[in-house]
């Protein structure tokens, strides 16, 4: 009953958190869809935590792409042998995992230490450092542990196959019972932060400035009535 509780039900509620929060804070909060910039406040601890969680989270989110969306059996058909894919994935996941930290922690740092950036820090800001947090924290460790501590841990065969279960409709809870406790911590910390997404900066990541490709032009006016013999440009008209 637990493990369907843990990996049957609180997966499913977690996607439709996920996608009907989205949903509900776009159609009533449109104008707080934004990352709620802090730059103007401080720019010096910034610059350096800002790019290094970024590109860190950007390489864990590609691995995690390639680690659990792709079946282990479709990176066996294009050459890539269990051995080498483990050693890739070892190597850029702990490098990645301790960059996103390092750089969480300087971005906590700041926002802790300086004080327009700490009174700018509302309770969902908060709540969402924790459990991203923790969520890295318990990735990091548990790779760290079942790879460089222990014999290894081929999650590729267990939670890979019970998360695409997920969105097959055909979910399989006894895939995640005999997983390591720290992949299971970490995959339900996951779907914590999965819940409290919608309701957070984050969702800024779902976002692009797309409307910027169909935008009307800037017009630009003068009242000189000498602008040469050029043809006039457009968005240069002639104001009477």
């Amino acid at each position: 009953m637990i493990d369907v509780l843990l990996w049957v039900a609180l997966p499913y509620v977690t996607l439709a958190v996920f996608v009907l929060g989205h949903v509900w804070r776009y159609r009533y909060d449109k104008f707080g869809w934004t990352t709620r910039s802090s730059q103007l406040y401080e720019n010096r601890l910034l610059r350096v935590g800002s790019p290094l969680f970024h590109f860190g989270i950007l390489v864990v989110l590609l691995g995690h792409v390639g680690g659990i969306l792709i079946p282990e059996s479709w990176t066996d058909a294009v050459g890539i042998g269990e051995d080498a894919y483990h050693v890739v994935a070892l190597v850029l996941g702990t490098v990645a995992g301790v960059c996103t930290l390092a750089g969480l922690a300087i971005l906590v740092y700041r926002r802790r230490t300086v004080g327009p950036v700490f009174s700018a820090t509302t309770r969902n800001d908060k709540l969402m450092y924790a459990v991203l947090t923790l969520t890295i924290v318990l990735g990091l460790a548990a790779t760290v542990v079942a790879n460089l501590l222990g014999g290894g841990y081929n999650y590729r065969e267990t939670v890979s196959p019970w998360f695409r279960s997920i969105f097959y409709l055909r979910p399989d809870p006894d895939l995640m019972s005999g997983v390591p406790i720290l992949f299971q911590l970490h995959a339900l910390s996951a779907l914590a932060l999965f819940c409290v997404w919608p309701f957070t900066r984050l969702v800024h990541m779902l976002t692009a400035p797309v409307g910027y490709l169909t935008r009307p032009y800037i017009v630009y006016r003068s009242r000189d009535v000498q602008l040469g013999m050029h043809r006039t440009p457009r968005g240069w008209e002639r104001v009477p």
